[in-house]
């Protein structure tokens, strides 16, 4: 058998990679009206991050913690290695801990201090480590080694749905009350979202946004996405200037947020992830 990788649905993993790479997906949870949809699981309303009242959850110890035991039992006792959404910005890290007690040390979590396809190219090289024959100190060895080379960018059009989720309470102050403030933030290396730059246009706030990618990457090959909230023009634009100016790009995909991110990000935020190759 195999070491089997399990992440969580903010990964933002296509279904055929997922299959792939034999990677196992819990869901997150968006509640709205008395439900309680599960991300990738449930029909989620393409517009939830417009509407009020809309809270989002972490997968709780209980269903990771069956994901876990499956992921054990398919890999034959090789064991498991659980990536997960930054612990700064849910709750899912810690259940996670909580949730893999029971295993000992044949389920390791690793905190990935990202977001969307931060977490999954994490999740992917690990799991194809664990395609090549990778034991589990190995697997757990190449997800830790991946965490370090990456970096995420967002720009977002409001702040409303920034501060009521509660992402940015420590950084408001320099938030200001400006109604044209198009932040640049940044998932720093603790996994918080913090302020990069302070830009009041949107066009600037895109090409800003291109520039740090830029700088990042460098000379080196990376592979990159481009996220968006009901925002696909942008997106699209920003990954044209980004192949541009980075031809040695190894790959480029460029999708929605899904709706966990989007409900605290809001409509027409674009975000940027970025794997350094080693």
């Amino acid at each position: 058998m195999a070491v089997v990788v399990v992440t969580d649905a903010s990964s933002r993993l296509p279904a055929e990679e997922l299959t792939r790479w034999n990677i196992r997906q819990v869901p997150l949870h968006v509640l709205v009206d008395e439900l309680d949809l599960r991300d990738g699981v449930d029909t989620i309303p393409y517009d939830i991050h417009e509407r009020a009242h809309v809270t989002t959850s972490g997968a709780t110890p209980g269903e990771l913690g069956k994901a876990y035991r499956r992921a054990l039992a398919d890999s034959g006792g090789d064991g498991v290695v659980a990536v997960h959404l930054s612990a700064a910005l849910s709750g899912t890290f810690s259940s996670a801990v909580t949730a893999a007690r029971e295993f000992g040390p044949l389920v390791r979590v690793v905190n990935t201090r990202s977001a969307a396809m931060g977490v999954g190219f994490v999740a992917s090289a690990a799991a194809r480590c664990a395609a090549e024959g990778g034991d589990l100190d190995a697997v757990e060895a190449v997800a830790r080694s991946v965490v370090p080379r990456g970096s995420a960018f967002i720009v977002v059009q409001r702040l409303d749905n920034l501060r009521r989720s509660g992402r940015i309470g420590a950084t408001a102050s320099w938030l200001g009350t400006a109604l044209s403030l198009k932040p640049l933030l940044r998932v720093d290396v603790d996994g918080r979202l913090v302020l990069a730059q302070r830009i009041r246009t949107t066009s600037k706030a895109h090409a800003a946004l291109v520039d740090q990618v830029v700088e990042v990457v460098g000379d080196r090959r990376a592979a990159v996405a481009v996220h968006h909230v009901d925002n696909h023009d942008a997106a699209d634009a920003i990954g044209a200037a980004l192949t541009e100016r980075l031809p040695q790009i190894e790959a480029l995909t460029v999708t929605d947020m899904g709706p966990v991110l989007a409900i605290h990000v809001g409509a027409g935020a674009v975000g940027v992830c970025v794997s350094l190759s080693d």
